[in-house]
């Protein structure tokens, strides 16, 4: 069980970078903090003098591996079992909303495990910050990111027929509480989604800030820039822990 004993300040947000991590020790991890955060909610409503839980946010990258959201089809991963273990691409399905997407290393995966009502106790004010975070994130590159009505995540070209996904989304919440999150393609091999129908979209495609720009980005340098953009959207300050 993670240690909740930090400072009081409320709609702070404790920082930790995992680093290269696999997928199901990063889940399990969350899994652990977003239960203990909502037994406090739920301790609160007999006992109010308890501190909410604290805000908590995880950077990470993840060897290759698929996953797939609650309400996502299996039709949309392309290989089979032996193919994946060929590859080396572990596959889960897990308990977020979406469907299918891919995680590797060259992205930025963010997972914010926030109560909610510390900021705007409304789930599509909450994605929508989210994007908001990368969209200012990738215009400081030059690159105009863009909403897409009924389609979660960060888009480029909208209007247009290339349009293509550069972050994409995957949430999900209990007693306002939040886990899962996004995942910012930088330097990533976009090959490996040639592999699954990325979201379940089959007439879209997907990009990184590396193909866009014709070169390889410094991933600390993106990470110090969504810090930045998550502070300014949910009006926060985040403060760095090594665990």
């Amino acid at each position: 069980m993670e240690d909740d004993h930090l400072e009081s300040d409320r709609n702070l947000v404790y920082l930790t970078d995992l680093g290269l991590i696999d997928y199901k020790a990063a889940w399990d991890r969350q899994q652990d903090i977003f239960d203990h955060s909502v037994a406090i909610k739920l301790a609160r409503k007999t006992n109010p003098s308890l501190d909410p839980p604290k805000n908590r946010l995880f950077l990470c990258e993840h060897p290759h591996v698929y996953t797939l959201g609650k309400s996502g089809s299996e039709k949309n991963l392309l290989l089979q079992p032996n193919e994946l273990f060929t590859r080396s691409i572990d596959f889960y399905r897990n308990n977020r909303g979406g469907d299918i997407t891919y995680h590797g290393p060259g992205q930025i995966v963010g997972y914010p495990i926030i109560d909610l009502d510390q900021f705007s106790a409304d789930i599509k004010v909450y994605m929508s910050s989210l994007e908001e975070i990368m969209i200012r994130t990738i215009a400081e590159y030059g690159i105009i990111g863009d909403r897409i009505e009924g389609a979660t995540g960060v888009w480029l070209d909208v209007g247009q027929p290339n349009e293509r996904k550069i972050c994409a989304f995957g949430v999900k919440t209990s007693r306002w509480v939040t886990m899962h999150g996004w995942a910012l393609n930088v330097n990533t091999d976009l090959s490996y989604f040639n592999y699954i129908v990325p979201c379940g979209i089959a007439d879209k495609g997907v990009t990184s800030l590396q193909q866009e720009l014709g070169k390889e980005i410094n991933m600390e340098e993106v990470k110090g820039k969504i810090l930045k953009h998550f502070e300014d959207v949910f009006e926060t300050e985040i403060i760095k822990r090594n665990a």
